[in-house]
């Protein structure tokens, strides 16, 4: 474990639904994450009902990380903060069921996962007692970058410099 860093286990909850395509009957999505949700070994139906039904994917932990503080209070700054869940395609899981490895609450990492494309990538409403706790490990880690001005650099020696300056004068 990485020096000051922090984990909540919150169990990731998955949404069924048949739909109508030629080439697939069911789309998953993402519902909410609970934290405090016992550990499972496979998934869990939660609910069925007409061309649907709710799971308990999986248990796992969100880990918060002091290098990652930016993205944090980048999430926490918007009208709804998310909790990412990451999962594997269904069509290479058995029973047609994706396979949840990953939540985050970091939006950068969550990115970082999308531009591999064989990874769904889905934000579901952050619950408050995540959001205070990501707060309160944003307080006292965040440290701000400064800023600094990228200096330009030239190739062209001082001789030429100066040179090249006086024919746009000119």
């Amino acid at each position: 474990m990485v020096k000051n860093s922090e984990r909540m286990r919150v169990g990731v909850m998955l949404e069924r639904r048949r739909i109508v395509h030629p080439w697939q009957e069911y789309a998953w999505r993402a519902l909410a994450v609970v934290p405090g949700a016992p550990d499972i070994a496979t998934p869990r139906c939660l609910g069925e009902g007409e061309g649907w039904a709710r799971y308990h994917a999986a248990t796992l932990d969100i880990e918060l990380f002091p290098s990652e503080t930016e993205g944090y209070r980048y999430n926490l700054s918007q009208a709804e903060p998310v909790v990412y869940a990451l999962w594997r395609s269904e069509n290479d899981e058995a029973e047609g069921r994706p396979a949840v490895f990953h939540v985050t609450v970091c939006p950068y990492e969550a990115q970082d996962y999308l531009d591999g494309g064989d990874v769904v990538v889905e934000g579901v409403p952050m619950p408050e007692v995540i959001a205070l706790w990501l707060a309160g490990y944003v307080a006292r880690y965040h440290v701000d970058e400064p800023f600094e001005k990228r200096r330009r650099r030239s190739n062209l020696d001082g001789k030429r410099r100066v040179a090249v300056e006086e024919n746009d004068l000119g």
